[in-house]
Parts: C-alpha cells; structure tokens; sequence
C-alpha cells in the first residue's frame, strides 16, 4: 500500500491495511491510497457537484480481488463504486465520501470468440473497440457503439446498457449481452443468463443487472452476442432547409419501410460546432444534417429507396459514393455539438416516440426562445434518443446559469409529457436522480429499492446512484 494522507481515519486506515494484505494474497490486484493516485479515479465525466477523493481505489486484476474486496467492504460496511474507463457522463462512478473505488480496466481478457456460435466471452475491462477488431476477422461485429466506444469498457457499457449510433438497427447493449458473471456484494459469485441466443428459464435476472450501474453486483465476465458485420457499407448524407424537415424525413424511411443501421440529425448549430472543429463547410448550406448508414445484402438497395424518399422531402442529397458522406459520419461519431469551451452550457440525453420527434424539437425551440438561451440539437433520430445542448455567453453569470437550468428541467418535462424518458442511454447515475421520480411512480421506485435489498443488504454497492 502507498503511503496515505489524513484524509482517511484511523479505524479505516487499519481496514484497509487488511484489503491489500489480501490483495497481495491474491497477487493480482493493487491498492493505491496516494492522493495524487487517487485522483484519477474520483469521477467519471458527468457533472460533478460534491466533488470526493475514494479513500482508496483497488486495481483488481482477477475475479478474486473483485470477491476479496467485497468480502472486506461488506465486513466492514464501507461503500464501493466500480469503474470501468470513466467515460459515462452521469455520475454513475463519482466518488462519495469514505468510498473505495473498485476499477476493473485491468480485466481486460478476451477469453473466448466462438464464430459458429456467434459469441464471444469477455472480461468487464474489455474496450470496446478492441473486442471489435478481434471479431472483426472472423467478419463479426459486436454491435453497440456508443461515442466512446474507443475508451470505453464492454463492463461499463453493460452498466449503463449503452448505446450508440446503430441501435436503430441492432438496438442497445442489452440485445446483445447473453449471460453475466457476478459477484455479490458478499463476495459471492453467481451465472445468469445463457450460452444460447433463446433461453426463458426463470426470471431474467441477466436484464435486471444491465443497466444498474453497479448497485446490484459486479460484472467480472459477460458472453456477449455478435453480429455479422455490414461488408456493404453505404453513407446517405442530406441537408434540409430545418430541422424539422429533417425529422420529417426520418419518419419517411420509416413508412418506406427501410431499416438502416445508423440514422443522425443533426442541426445547423451542432454542424456549426462540427466545421470549427473539423474545417468542413457546412454552415449556411442549410438548417439540418441528415446522416445514414444502410449495410449488408441490401445496402445499395435500400440507399436508392431513402435518397428518393429524402428528395422527395427537398432534401440536397451529396453525390453517391461522396467521400465526404462516410466522412460526416465518422465526425458525428466523436462530435456531439458540446464541444464549445467559450460557453456555459447543459445538455441532456432524452429519449421520446419516434413520431414526436418534430414536436419536440419545436418544443425545444421554444423553451430556449421563453428562457433568452439557445439550443443545439443531436439525435440518434433512428430510435429517437435525442441530445439537446443549452447554452449561453460565459459574460451572463449567475442569472443565465438559471436559465439555462430552467430550460433543462423544462425539456425533461415535455419529453415525459409526451411518452419519453429522462435517458435513453447515459444512465441514471447522480445527476438525473432529480428526475426520476417525474418518470417513475413512488410504487415504482418503492420496488426497486426493495430489489437492491436482497442483492446489496448493506446497502455497499455504488450507494445513492440509478434509483
């Protein structure tokens, strides 16, 4: 154990002197305590309003450092956050007080790819990309790509049930996680799930646990599903006069019946932020930037079918085979419009009916016009899981912060109001736990409190987060 700092109490200091002795008993993982170790691990990139230091974090390396430290924090009855890379932006791994994080990057294995079978078996420090280019020979893909997919940890995307562009056409991490290893908060390990691509023995246990952000149990192995990779790959971008011409044009493919693998809006604000950062030439072409990937047999197929229904729309099409169209993709990938550092700014991750979405994009305007902010807008429009950011000149102060809170809370309450939800993929975690008893009943979240209690007695797991 490195030397420590008086930030820590004696009784603890003492128990954690007992978790590296077994960790070094077990030989694979580390403790680290140092506050400038430390440090590296307080926060993931969500908001942060009560800012900890962990008292400590372990960098397990096997399944049994993950069961020795929890064997020890339930002894002991001392929080545990897990991590994966950090990249989530909800607060599901910031630090809280007298905590220790547990971080699992260093399970980083694949330990099988079954082609014939179409499965692979993964440590939770996987990267997702990594786990991508491994099956990528064998001319398979693991399908969820969420924006950090080249950071990110097939353990965290399993914690937040992350998504990414091609939901619209593969869905969200739980369509392709099979089975999970889990160890308990006492240390105990159970298998849920199945080998088979079909299974309903029982309840569904593996469902339950992706998505909970670490409060019912860790995930130190996941058979995950794969998928055959899209050989024929085309891009489709558009420009529209406004955005919600755009939206129009999503519901269209719908109605011709074409399902493409990734489907993107983006407005004239977020195509803005896209040429300062990338040197394209988008600003002035128009209001709105419709981006599509089809792939597969029925690629080329079903590009023909949503150019015609987009210009049909008066949408500007770029020419077949535009480098530029694959391009714009590959710069949506990493580009979410919240790049701005000369700008105070929120932005939010909703999710509403695909056939409301020009509602509540004009809703959008609105609120930003009542409340004197703007707005940009990014939406995985596939699925309808939309990314607004509202913001301001940094000159406005403490009274255009509140605005631009106002309009946060606002936009939250009419994607609820007409069936959305608070998030369609970044998770709970802490900051939106302001929000979740406007989606869910009190009956509701009674339930799942009650369901933590027979996972997590103590109460140890990743307290005060997703519910």
């Amino acid at each position: 154990m490195t030397s420590t700092t008086s930030r820590i109490s004696a009784p603890h200091l003492s128990a954690l002197d007992e978790l590296s002795k077994a960790l070094g008993t077990q030989g694979s993982g580390s403790l680290l305590v140092d506050d400038v170790d430390v440090q590296n691990f307080h926060r993931d990139m969500g908001a942060l309003s009560d800012p900890h230091l962990p008292m400590a974090v372990v960098l397990a390396g096997s399944t049994e450092d993950v069961q020795a430290t929890l064997r020890w924090a339930s002894k002991h009855k001392i929080s545990i956050v897990p991590r994966g890379a950090g990249t989530g932006v909800s607060g599901a791994a910031h630090a809280i007080k007298d905590c220790v994080v547990l971080s699992l990057e260093r399970m980083n294995q694949i330990l099988e790819i079954r082609p014939d079978d179409e499965v692979a078996v993964v440590q939770p420090g996987v990267v997702n990309a990594d786990l991508n280019a491994a099956v990528a020979e064998y001319g398979l893909m693991y399908a969820p790509d969420p924006a950090s997919y080249q950071q990110s940890t097939i353990g965290g995307n399993v914690a937040t049930n992350a998504g990414g562009l091609r939901c619209a056409k593969y869905g969200v991490t739980r369509d392709s996680v099979l089975g999970l290893t889990v160890v308990l908060a006492d240390g105990s390990i159970i298998e849920i799930g199945k080998q088979t691509f079909k299974g309903v023995a029982g309840y569904d246990l593996t469902s339950l646990v992706i998505g909970s952000e670490g409060t019912l149990g860790i995930v130190v192995k996941a058979t995950v599903r794969l998928r055959y990779s899209g050989e024929n790959q085309r891009a489709i971008a558009a420009i529209f006069p406004d955005i919600e011409t755009a939206a129009e044009g999503v519901l269209a493919i719908g109605r011709a019946r074409v399902q493409p693998a990734i489907l993107e809006m983006l407005d004239e604000g977020v195509m803005a932020v896209i040429d300062s950062i990338h040197g394209t030439k988008l600003k002035g072409t128009g209001g709105a930037l419709l981006l599509a990937l089809t792939d597969g047999f029925g690629a080329y197929l079903e590009e023909d079918v949503i150019r015609e229904v987009l210009a049909g729309l008066g949408a500007t099409l770029f020419e077949k085979d535009d480098p530029q169209s694959m391009a714009l993709l590959a710069m949506r990938r990493v580009s979410r419009g919240d790049e701005q550092d000369d700008q105070y700014r929120v932005g939010e991750d909703v999710a509403v009916p695909r056939s409301k979405l020009v509602d509540y994009i004009r809703e959008l305007h609105r609120i930003a016009e009542r409340n004197n902010v703007w707005v940009r807008t990014v939406a995985h429009a596939g699925d309808g899981n939309l990314h607004p950011t509202f913001w301001i000149d940094p000159s406005e102060g403490e009274a255009g912060v509140e605005r631009l809170d106002a309009s946060l809370d606002e936009s939250i309450r009419a994607a609820l109001a007409i069936g959305g939800t608070i998030t369609g993929e970044h998770g709970v975690g802490q900051y939106k736990l302001r929000w979740l008893g406007w989606e869910q009943s009190e009956q509701v979240r009674e339930l799942q409190y009650r369901i933590k209690e027979v996972f997590d007695p103590q109460g140890i797991l990743n307290p005060h987060k997703a519910i």
